[in-house]
């Protein structure tokens, strides 16, 4: 995992944070070993900006023709908002890897990141 969080911290350099100054990356690698990063772009009409992960997941998507279950582990260089966490139990990644304010890092599963999780 430590490869995707390299890979994280290189995406985060890249973020468009004007409004935080809060940089975030992320890194996602499919089953079949393609790696896919993403970062945080923020927009002065708050909820317009979008996460690290989903810009991720979206190039995965995009680029890659993924689907749900698809990938497999994701890192990022903070822990995942809520909005986030959903997108990460619904395309059902194995690990979800993120450092947290004090430097570690913790690994976990979608479920756990987000118990009782909606589904359609």
């Amino acid at each position: 995992m430590t490869d995707l969080l390299a890979a994280a911290d290189a995406a985060a350099a890249h973020a468009y944070a004007p409004y935080s100054g809060f940089r975030v990356g992320a890194a996602v690698r499919t089953r079949d070993g393609r790696v896919f990063t993403g970062c945080n772009v923020e927009n002065a009409a708050y909820p317009l900006g979008s996460c690290a992960e989903r810009t991720a997941i979206s190039r995965a998507v995009a680029e890659g023709g993924c689907r749900p279950g698809d990938l497999e582990a994701i890192a990022i260089t903070a822990s995942p908002c809520g909005g986030c966490r959903q997108w990460l139990a619904e395309f059902r990644i194995d690990r979800v890897s993120y450092r947290r304010e004090d430097g570690s890092v913790a690994s976990s599963t979608p479920a756990e990141l987000l118990p009782d999780t909606f589904r359609l």
